[in-house]
């Protein structure tokens, strides 16, 4: 049990660290390219902050463990609406301005209700994995069309161009980048083992540990980067962190299992704990757009996401 433990925190320090270092040279390399900020921003950083999510995805799908691996997706994205920007809520209001974000919140919400529809039946299958993966690929297109062709200010760019390293040589940048494609899948490995171990102790099932420790533990990287946005005033930056993991996770992550492990699913995934992405989401949405001039979370917001996210853990563990 202890080697258990250890191989999870282990899996887990190395598996953000490893992220963080991925991030950082492949958008330092972006920029030496002359890559727009806003396009490093919404493809290869939204991407990197979901990097633990798909190597653990992955991982798990290879060892058959597919519910580990959804539930790793659909955890994810509840705890970082929930936990991630309730905490980060609670630091300080966070205001809204941002154009794209506005257009990235619709985007997420409709991406989440098409993965409703393929887990509906509780099977997921190879075709809807494929399904999925073309929707990132075309997602991906619309973001590099918008971030080469848009030249209206948008309030996301400051904030973007002072998050992507400046002045890193190539070679440097190369470097991090091949230190986090190694790492990556290694610590994934180690998370996964040590997570399976805790579970079988527990007799906690599949869905439940990626549900859970798992899908917090990958969810560290947001909750870095949304304090850091806010404590740095980049609310734009926090927020857009966020939902840009989400639509990365509902479409790259969860097609993962579909690619390598089809089949059929836990029936809580397709009722209980999709229903709560969907609400969640959808009170992100409301609470962003709908919030007046201002279009702030308040600090009253962030308790109520936190409270929520600890009902939904009770809920969880109790069912199990």
């Amino acid at each position: 049990m202890l080697i258990n433990i250890l191989m999870l925190i282990a899996g887990l320090a190395v598996l953000v660290w490893s992220a963080d270092r991925f991030v950082y040279g492949a958008a330092a390399f972006a920029r030496n390219l002359g890559l727009p900020p806003m396009l490093i921003g919404l493809t290869i950083v939204a991407m990197g902050s979901s990097a633990p999510e798909m190597f653990v995805a992955a991982t798990a799908s290879m060892d058959g463990m597919r519910d580990t691996a959804i539930g790793n997706v659909l955890g994810s994205n509840i705890a970082n609406i929930t936990l991630i920007l309730g905490l980060t809520a609670l630091l300080g209001a966070i205001s809204v301005g941002s154009t794209t974000l506005k257009r990235e919140i619709p985007l997420m919400l409709a991406a989440t209700v098409f993965a409703g529809y393929t887990l509906h039946d509780g099977n997921l299958t190879r075709a809807e994995g494929i399904m999925l993966t073309v929707l990132f690929l075309a997602l991906m297109g619309y973001f590099i069309w918008q971030a080469t062709t848009n030249k209206t200010p948008d309030a996301l760019d400051n904030d973007l161009e002072s998050e992507i390293p400046k002045n890193v040589p190539t070679f440097h940048a190369i470097i991090w980048l091949t230190v986090g494609i190694i790492l990556l899948p290694l610590s994934a490995g180690w998370m996964v083992d040590g997570a399976v171990g805790i579970a079988k102790f527990y007799g906690l099932s599949d869905l439940v540990i990626g549900l859970t420790i798992i899908a917090v533990g990958t969810s560290l990287p947001e909750l870095a980067a949304c304090i850091a946005g806010v404590l740095k005033k980049e609310d734009d930056l926090a927020i857009g962190n966020i939902v840009g993991s989400n639509l990365f996770n509902i479409l790259a992550v969860l097609a993962i299992p579909g690619l390598i492990a089809p089949g059929v699913i836990d029936a809580q995934a397709s009722g209980r704990d999709f229903y709560m992405v969907l609400g969640t989401s959808a009170a992100l949405a409301v609470l962003v757009l709908s919030s007046g001039a201002k279009k702030q979370l308040t600090r009253w917001h962030g308790a109520l996401l936190l409270i929520t996210f600890i009902a939904y853990q009770v809920a969880v563990f109790q069912s199990h």
